[in-house]
């Protein structure tokens, strides 16, 4: 039987473990949900001397610049299929232009990501590339239901997101068929600018969209801001290619509307 070990059981891996439990797999997991404590090395190290794959969800650490399962159990990954999920912050700013996996990384805000990303990459692991995640009790319908939602005025900024439940289906074709190591975007096939979700979501809801901001009226977190100094479009066609992946919610639209 197939044995996957997840570092990090948070929003996406729940889902992953969850389908890949249906297929049979057996799963064990660290992570407030998880089964195993991440500090009680001899336990993971058991746990993953009896694992044929391991997925890390686990985002690096910005302070350190490293990554945290790599720092403390690189050693004990060495014969295991290697599954990351990553984020196509590691792209950078492209000016609204789109990217694929051979386009150049590290130019980014998030350098820790980048460095990390490079590392699960030469130990040979399928990386998977995210961008804006939303899913249930996650999403724009969310955000308006509780007065958080914003449309700021940023032209021509746009971005990709995903439903969680393409990104569980991608992970796990390419668990089940053992795909290739390297990079794998996973995003959906219309990036477009967070106002235009949000007022789908307002449509969808029947409720009159926020008041348009500037930047400055906005009063965003540095963070935030970060986030509105990129502009880019995430291609999607090699995990069509060669995991057979279609998204079930190819866009916003879709999405939002099964949300609903």
């Amino acid at each position: 039987m197939a044995h996957l070990f997840i570092f990090g059981l948070g929003y996406t891996a729940k889902r992953i473990k969850s389908e890949l439990k249906e297929q049979g797999w057996s799963v064990s997991a660290t992570g407030s949900d998880g089964d195993i404590d991440f500090g009680d090395s001899d336990a993971v190290t058991n746990a993953l001397a009896q694992s044929s794959h391991v997925l890390s969800s686990v985002p690096p650490d910005r302070k350190a610049g490293t990554d945290p399962v790599l720092e403390a159990y690189r050693h004990a990954l060495e014969g295991r299929d290697l599954y990351y999920l990553s984020s196509t912050g590691v792209y950078g700013d492209q000016q609204g232009a789109w990217v694929d996996e051979a386009s150049p990384t590290g130019a980014g805000r998030r350098n820790a990501r980048s460095d990390a990303d490079a590392a699960w990459m030469e130990m040979g692991a399928r990386v998977f590339r995210l961008p804006g995640i939303y899913g249930p009790g996650r999403s724009a319908l969310d955000r308006v239901r509780e007065g958080k939602a914003r449309r700021i005025d940023v032209p021509g900024q746009v971005f990709s997101r995903v439903h969680v439940d393409d990104i569980t289906s991608g992970v796990v074709a390419a668990l089940m068929q053992d795909a290739p190591p390297g990079a794998y975007n996973l995003g959906d096939d219309l990036p477009a600018s967070g106002n235009a979700v949000t007022e789908y979501a307002c449509k969808l809801l029947r409720v009159e969209p926020p008041p348009m901001q500037t930047l400055e009226e906005a009063n965003l977190s540095e963070m935030a801001l970060g986030f509105y100094s990129e502009n880019r479009r995430v291609a999607n066609g090699k995990a069509k290619r060669v995991l057979g992946w279609e998204p079930r919610y190819p866009t916003y639209v879709e999405g939002l509307s099964a949300l609903l």
